[in-house]
């Protein structure tokens, strides 16, 4: 019986620039054997494109089919939500405004006149940009956002993300941001299950190395999840959290090793 596999990027498939050991055979291996395999990142600040380069580039075959962002999973959720004139306003970089406008989607930076705001990875984030986001907000703008990740790790430590920017947009309103695209949405899991893999859920296997993104996606949904200790997640912080994926592996290639009984 045909498998399907969600795959983390950064700290689950590579590192940086280098790919995990064993990544690219054990993501062979399992497309040899007939399961499908798709890549699955909430960064927004990076293309579609770019990610199927640095695939290829360490030996893993990957078209655009192949990878999903937060940015087209916004794309996708709001092409399906506006009409032919109505706008929204993206705080955000090159890559996420390029995404939502490659679905025909009109973009406006006043707040009088925008259904939606999209709020992404900036890393030019501004008093100004915050008081555009209130105000289309105080005019009745509904707020998403792509991803709740707080930091993202680069080579020289962690660094904001969205979930920073979130958190600001949050401070100002006193409300939620009503929707998140990205892991650990349950939009996003259904969308890749049923669109995607078109597998059922039970033979879906979600695979990552953050708790609180990508293995609260695989327990929600009722994926099988499995975390990895190639990435931010440790062991003590797996003790602390009251997320509990249905296997721990020490990296990607262990997943050949796995004896999993589905029925």
């Amino acid at each position: 019986m045909q498998n399907g596999y969600i795959l983390d990027l950064d700290g689950t498939v590579y590192l940086e620039d280098n790919a995990i050991d064993g990544a690219a055979e054990t993501i062979r291996v399992l497309r040899e054997r007939g399961d499908k395999v798709v890549f699955l990142t909430n960064k927004s600040i990076e293309t579609i494109e770019s990610y199927v380069q640095k695939l290829n580039s360490l030996g893993i075959e990957a078209d655009n089919e192949d990878v999903i962002n937060s940015n087209l999973l916004v794309a996708k959720y709001l092409n399906g939500k506006l009409n032919c004139n109505e706008k929204v306003m993206i705080i955000g970089e090159e890559p996420l405004v390029n995404q939502v406008t490659s679905f025909n989607i009109k973009i406006s930076d006043n707040p009088n006149e925008v259904k939606y705001v999209v709020l992404g990875w900036d890393r030019k984030f501004t008093y100004d940009k915050l008081n555009l986001v209130f105000q289309a907000w105080k005019k009745g703008a509904c707020i998403i956002a792509t991803n709740p990740d707080r930091t993202c790790p680069m080579k020289y430590g962690q660094v904001p993300d969205c979930g920073a920017i979130i958190g600001a947009v949050e401070g100002a309103t006193g409300e939620k941001v009503e929707i998140v695209l990205g892991k650990p949405s349950l939009l996003a899991a259904q969308f890749i299950v049923d669109d995607i893999l078109m597998i059922p859920p039970e033979r879906c296997f979600m695979v990552g190395d953050r708790i609180e993104t990508d293995i609260k996606m695989g327990i929600d949904f009722g994926l099988n999840s499995i975390l990895v200790l190639t990435g931010i997640t440790d062991v003590s912080m797996l003790k602390k959290s009251p997320y509990k994926p249905n296997f721990t592996l020490n990296s990607i290639k262990d997943i050949l090793n796995l004896k999993v009984e589905i029925p």
